[in-house]
């Protein structure tokens, strides 16, 4: 097996773990810097074509059209995405001609779902573009397991985790992904962070920690004390996924693969330990069973699936494309707009201290991005 380095983008939650923009097939979309061997193109007559004036007046303060489409993308699909994951896990499921209300309860089961879709699709994918030699794992299946054991754990918290908390305060939690990352690429890889970086993990830390003291964080069908449960999950979700990115960050380096073999792959062997899971705990015919009992259950999540994968595209497009610190703004943004979204819609009474908190831990990760693109040139 061949050998190369580089490093891979971490990418969030949902579920796009499975991707690494770096290792892109080469007749893939070209990165940024690859538009200036483009800008100027040979004609038919053996000129050049002169490169299109720059945008003049108002249009010069707005996004590229492609770069504005994929971020209509990412964030169209991952709040699709987020609507599902919340309604699905708090919300009632009734039978058709019935009063009979059921709540879904089995988190596994949704996992198991979402991988599937994600590696069907990347089968697909390679299938239909004629890569058949891809349809073969690059890299030994139990390294492959050992992404989706902790992937799959990570996940699970996620979802489980709604049952106890609301949406905004996972979101902010998922917000503090970067303390964890930092601190297993320091033990695990050495690495040394710079001061911008340590001060904008500490303003997030403080930011969610004004926002959990400062009013409801509890899941409306939860007690008072299963809040700390809800933000155990939280922490278990922020140490597995913050585990999963620095192991495949080690692992994917090592091995020639494109980036839908990788989908596919960590996503079946996160189906088949799910399946596992469901099996062992004696879960998967009961979960079958609500699945036939609610069919709007099968609806939302076939949709909050797809949606997922939608917006696994979407990135992986925007990253090769524009770069990380594109996709790290756009990826703030639809944060943002979640949780605004979510208490509009669910209502959970955010108070002016909690959005203080929010606007804390949000303005860091912006501010992050700007010094980068400052320090970058861009």
């Amino acid at each position: 097996m061949s050998k190369k380095g580089g490093s891979r983008f971490t990418l969030d939650e949902e579920e796009v773990q499975q991707l690494n923009p770096a290792d892109a097939p080469a007749d893939d979309p070209p990165a940024n810097g690859a538009a200036d061997e483009e800008a100027i193109a040979p004609r038919a007559d053996g000129d050049t074509a002169p490169p299109p004036p720059p945008p003049q007046g108002v249009w010069k303060y707005l996004p590229q059209p492609m770069l504005a489409a994929a971020a209509f993308g990412i964030i169209g699909s991952l709040m699709v995405y987020a609507y599902l994951q919340e309604r699905i896990m708090t919300g009632e499921y009734s039978t058709p001609g019935s009063d009979e209300k059921g709540i879904f309860k089995d988190s596994v089961f949704l996992v198991m779902m979402n991988r599937i879709a994600a590696g069907l699709v990347a089968a697909g994918v390679l299938l239909v573009r004629g890569e058949t030699a891809e349809l073969k794992p690059r890299a030994p299946i139990y390294k492959f397991f050992m992404v989706s054991g902790s992937n799959v754990i990570a996940t699970y918290c996620q979802y489980e985790a709604l049952k106890y908390v609301t949406f905004p305060t996972q979101t902010l939690f998922k917000c503090g992904k970067m303390i964890p990352v930092m601190i297993w690429g320091t033990f695990l890889h050495r690495k040394t962070y710079g001061v911008v970086d340590y001060s904008v993990a500490a303003m997030v830390a403080v930011g969610c920690t004004i926002f959990l003291t400062s009013g409801n964080v509890k899941a409306k069908r939860a007690d008072a004390s299963d809040s700390w449960y809800g933000l155990a999950l939280m922490a278990g979700y922020l140490g597995f996924d913050g585990f999963t990115s620095t192991f495949q960050e080690t692992l994917f380096a090592g091995y020639q693969m494109t980036i839908y073999n990788q989908m596919m792959y960590v996503n079946m062997c996160s189906a088949t330990f799910s399946l596992v899971v469901l099996l062992a705990s004696q879960r998967l015919f009961a979960a079958l069973e609500f699945v036939l009992k609610y069919p709007q259950f099968i609806v939302d999540a076939v949709v909050l699936s797809f949606s997922a994968v939608a917006g696994q595209f979407c990135i992986t497009y925007t990253i090769k494309t524009f770069g990380a610190l594109a996709y790290a703004t756009i990826m703030t943004i639809r944060q943002f707009l979640s949780v605004f979204v979510s208490n509009i819609l669910f209502a959970h009474g955010m108070s002016a201290l909690q959005w203080l908190g929010a606007i804390t831990v949000f303005g860091s990760l912006f501010f992050k991005s700007w010094h980068k693109s400052v320090n970058s040139g861009r």
